[in-house]
């Protein structure tokens, strides 16, 4: 009965079934593998002591920054430089804007230093102005922004002075020396001022977000297509099963084959017998036997 799984058809469909399933299972495992190290990041996050508690180290001693070192209290040495706005920051629920300032050290490189956050907006705002002279900072290491980090403006479009996004992909543009791939946050201690400390954000990657939510939905939905590829497979050969069973109980009528068609419809051809052969001669003038007088005058 199950003899046509062997046909040309049913082969191209048997290796399709027998690469697809692998296929998705092995998908639903990786996407399930990288939430599962989501949730441990996560609890090792949660479990490690504050980075902002231990002690500081020098900037180039925790470069580059990673999910180690992302919130590591760090020191550099130099003098205020350049200034800039972050605008669309918030705060404690209320809309306001960084206040970065690149400090340049020994090394000709800045490093970018966010000195607080101020509310309200960045247009001709009044600003403290940063420290003169040489200086030593101590803040919370924090990688580069990108466009997925929170309260980023990547339209552009932005004002003279102002920024949308702490990287030094964004900064090197705008100034004429190198700048650290890295920035950092000054605690409360050395805001001063008016200014609100901005606090350290956890490093990316590092928490239970919507990717890794949508890591578990995708296992999900490799899952699904592994089974309702067995689930097709399983009905069709069930189909065609029924289908081969009910032709050999001959429930099923062979088709009439090219000599059983009805002819096509049309004037039937009748022999003429020997009154109509008669009648026509008759009726001919080209012949022997026509009658002029029984021909009606029209």
């Amino acid at each position: 009965m199950y003899r046509f799984l062997l046909t040309p058809r049913w082969w191209g469909i048997n290796l399709f079934v027998v690469l697809a399933i692998p296929f998705c299972v092995f998908m639903g495992t990786w996407q399930l593998g990288r939430f599962e190290d989501r949730v441990q990041s996560h609890e090792q996050a949660e479990k490690a002591p504050d980075p902002s508690t231990r002690a500081a180290k020098p900037l180039d001693e925790l470069l580059p920054v990673d999910k180690v070192t992302s919130g590591r209290p760090a020191t550099a040495t130099g003098t205020y430089a350049d200034q800039f706005l972050v605008p669309g920051r918030t705060l404690d629920d209320r809309q306001g804007f960084y206040v970065l300032d690149l400090l340049r050290t020994d090394t000709g490189k800045a490093l970018p230093v966010v000195r607080g956050w101020l509310p309200g907006s960045a247009t001709d705002a009044r600003v403290p102005a940063a420290p003169k002279g040489e200086v030593t900072v101590v803040g919370d290491l924090q990688a580069s922004e990108n466009t997925r980090s929170d309260g980023v403006n990547a339209r552009g479009g932005l004002p003279s002075g102002q920024v949308g996004m702490i990287s030094a992909a964004t900064l090197v543009n705008l100034v004429p020396y190198d700048v650290y791939d890295a920035w950092v946050t000054l605690p409360e201690a050395e805001a001063g001022g008016a200014m609100k400390p901005v606090p350290a954000a956890a490093p990316e990657g590092s928490g239970l977000d919507l990717k890794a939510f949508q890591n578990l939905g995708y296992t999900g939905e490799w899952f699904v297509f592994a089974a309702f590829v067995l689930f097709m497979w399983f009905r069709l050969v069930r189909r065609e099963a029924e289908a081969e069973r009910d032709i050999a109980l001959g429930l099923v009528p062979e088709e009439p084959g090219p000599g059983s068609q009805d002819a096509p419809e049309g004037p039937e051809n009748t022999p003429e017998g020997p009154e109509d052969a008669a009648k026509g001669a008759s009726e001919d003038p080209s012949s022997p036997d026509y009658d002029v007088a029984s021909t009606p005058v029209r």
